[in-house]
């Protein structure tokens, strides 16, 4: 089923499924998704299990619940292209790379921009840096109504663009533009996702764009250094110096989109019968 928030631009034969962040929203991905569609790609820009709806909505699903719906999304466009990639930012990276080493028959390529394994940007509190025990607590179901809000810059360096779009999360438009925290229970489940995708980066033979902003505020560059040399298949490392976190939509998302574009093509001219 087409979820409400998600979205299809049709291309070519060339295809791109994009993944936002977890309690993010496809429109984190739209910007990106008009440029690589502008530059001849079939572009989908798929909808989170849980996402889009209110806090309980995103508690009543888990990690693999998010996964399975980036499957079914990928399987949906894969029956319309003949060069299936995905890109995906935030946890949204961790997905995609995680359905990379899944699937490599199937995924071409990957763009990762942004990954987060590990929340340990410039602006993550003390307590928040201690995420990785939320796991422990979700089992002993001690923390289920708390959240760690989001703290400016929201991830965003351009000052107008952050100011719209943190007043309409502050405003409860999770539609537009997500939700105004994370919950600890569905932290726990992304540390949980993060966790398995780190073991499996191995199996990433794709060739791999990894996008990530040099003072990314939410994940340092060793998110990004941790898949250069994890991964299997060939990377180009791409680090961004005028953008925090939300690389898809923020100061440099034209060079995201070029770059992205052009790696992409060049895995189809290698991919292509001589």
């Amino acid at each position: 089923m087409i979820q409400p928030s998600s979205f299809l631009l049709e291309g070519g034969r060339k295809g791109v499924l994009l993944i936002h962040g977890l309690t993010g929203t496809p429109m984190e991905m739209k910007l990106l998704g008009k440029g690589l569609n502008h530059a001849g790609y079939t572009v989908s820009g798929m909808q989170l299990a849980g996402h889009c709806g209110t806090t309980d909505d995103l508690l009543a699903t888990s990690w693999e619940d998010w996964y399975a719906s980036v499957q079914a999304a990928a399987d949906a466009l894969a029956g319309h292209v003949d060069h299936l990639f995905v890109g995906g930012l935030s946890m949204g990276a961790v997905l995609a790379l995680k359905l990379a080493a899944d699937r490599p028959a199937q995924v071409a390529g990957v763009g990762v921009y942004g990954a987060t394994f590990f929340y340990d940007g410039w602006t993550i509190p003390r307590l928040a840096r201690l995420s990785f025990l939320l796991p422990l607590l979700k089992r002993l179901g001690i923390g289920r109504g708390r959240t760690f809000m989001e703290q400016p810059p929201y991830g965003i360096q351009d000052e107008r663009l952050r100011a719209q779009i943190s007043s309409a999360m502050l405003a409860g438009d999770s539609a537009a533009a997500g939700l105004p925290g994370n919950p600890w229970f569905a932290l726990a489940e992304m540390h949980a996702l993060a966790a398995i995708t780190r073991r499996r980066l191995g199996g990433v033979v794709a060739p791999c764009l990894i996008a990530h902003a040099r003072h990314d505020d939410v994940a340092s560059v060793r998110n990004a250094r941790l898949v250069e040399r994890s991964v299997s298949g060939p990377t180009e490392l791409l680090l961004l110096d005028h953008s925090y976190h939300m690389i898809t939509v923020d100061q440099e998302r034209r060079t995201l989109i070029e770059r992205s574009a052009a790696f992409f093509d060049r895995v189809v001219a290698r991919r292509a019968p001589a």
